[in-house]
């Protein structure tokens, strides 16, 4: 029912461009390059990498400058248009390095953009952090130009979703999942550890990811009664599963979805009824732990008007904090720059990060639950910021 209305609003955000630097900087900016899906099948979701991007880019202007080594100089994107194509995304990566020439990278939005431009960056050996990518195949990347920030991996994911729900007392789950890889390498991870939890699965369906209708499969798991629905979603399907499972009156005593209620659109589509959803991120502002996590927060509802997506906007705007602390000791050199990354240890608004290998060495896998319009780590326990409520 929203759903149209949403999307719109959210792709509309997409056409953020290029950031000119400010006329008070000096001359010589650091020229950034990204491409990002500001058409396609990802359009909707992007805009909130993109914008905590655009954030990071005019407050480091405003502070005076990147710290290149001890130099201030200013911040200048350019950017292109990937239209939702991971092939293209490559080849416009290859462009940025050869002719544009930019002196550094930000990742594009996803994990298929991410895996095509692994291949690119290492070709040239121009590091670059990644963000929005979560797949079991970034183990794959051979270390050396490439870091993934992010702990929502699908194989850890499982295991501690099927362990929260244990602790839970939920026993008996409905699955239903899109066929896009995250979703699906979710469920291949997902299954075996409900089973070993001792948790029955009710049903398990997939669905394509143009779906329009979501009615006949959330009938069946009406049908089928279960304690929690797990919808392994991605943001537009999001929407319309919240929508159709309200008007079926779908209930459950937990549901998780995985990729879509933490945009803030999401909240203010649904309102109350959003309370309760459980989704993955491992960030929130609510922890007071991480010092660099409410000012964050706040600049960015300043600024767009909105709150960040709690996992997007979060590891889009880590990847530039991490980028920002090693350029300020190595400066570009890509052999400097690579081995300050491989060596660092990051002060980001989650916490403290370090790599081992590609991949994240430090952050835990973790869940949020909107309460009363609010996100809350709920799991794991030792950074939840308010314990798991069940309806």
């Amino acid at each position: 029912m929203h759903r149209r209305h949403l999307l719109a609003a959210l792709a509309g955000t997409a056409a953020l461009a290029g950031l000119v630097a400010s006329p008070s900087l000096a001359n010589d900016p650091v020229r950034i390059g990204y491409t990002i899906a500001r058409t396609g099948l990802f359009a909707a979701a992007a805009p909130s990498q993109e914008q905590a991007y655009t954030l990071w880019a005019e407050q480091v202007n405003a502070a005076g400058g990147l710290d290149v080594a001890g130099t201030l100089r200013p911040v200048e994107f350019v950017s292109y248009d990937d239209e939702s194509n991971p092939e293209k995304s490559a080849q416009l990566y290859e462009r940025l390095i050869t002719s544009d020439k930019v002196d550094l990278l930000m990742a594009p939005w996803g994990t298929p953009h991410h895996l095509n431009v692994a291949g690119v960056v290492e070709r040239y050996g121009f590091p670059m952090v990644g963000n929005t990518a979560a797949s079991v195949l970034i183990r794959d990347v051979q270390p050396g130009n490439i870091w993934f920030p992010t702990s929502a991996i699908p194989d850890r994911i499982g295991p501690e979703l099927a362990k929260m729900l244990a602790e839970a007392g939920v026993r008996r789950v409905a699955i239903i999942a899109n066929v896009l890889p995250f979703s699906q390498e979710n469920l291949q991870f997902l299954t075996p550890a409900l089973e070993a939890a001792g948790i029955e699965i009710a049903m398990s369906e997939n669905y394509p990811p143009d779906i329009s209708d979501m009615t006949p499969l959330l009938t069946q798991v009406r049908d089928a009664a279960p304690d929690a629905v797990l919808a392994l979603t991605y943001p537009a399907d999001a929407f319309l599963y919240a929508g159709q499972a309200r008007e079926l009156g779908i209930d459950p005593r937990l549901t998780f979805m995985l990729i879509g209620p933490t945009i803030d659109a999401f909240g203010q589509a649904f309102g109350p009824a959003a309370d309760g959803i459980v989704t993955l991120a491992h960030w929130s502002p609510e922890q007071a732990a991480w010092p660099r996590a409410r000012p964050f927060f706040d600049a960015y509802v300043a600024r767009f008007g909105q709150a960040p997506d709690y996992l997007d906007s979060a590891l889009a705007y880590m990847s530039a904090e991490i980028l920002q602390q090693a350029v300020a000791t190595a400066g570009l050199d890509h052999d400097a720059l690579r081995a300050a990354i491989v060596g660092g240890t990051f002060d980001t608004i989650n916490g403290e990060v370090r790599f081992d290998g590609v991949q994240n060495a430090v952050t835990p896998t973790a869940f949020v639950q909107r309460q009363a319009g609010a996100m809350q780590l709920v799991w794991p326990p030792a950074i939840a910021t308010a314990p798991l409520a069940l309806r």
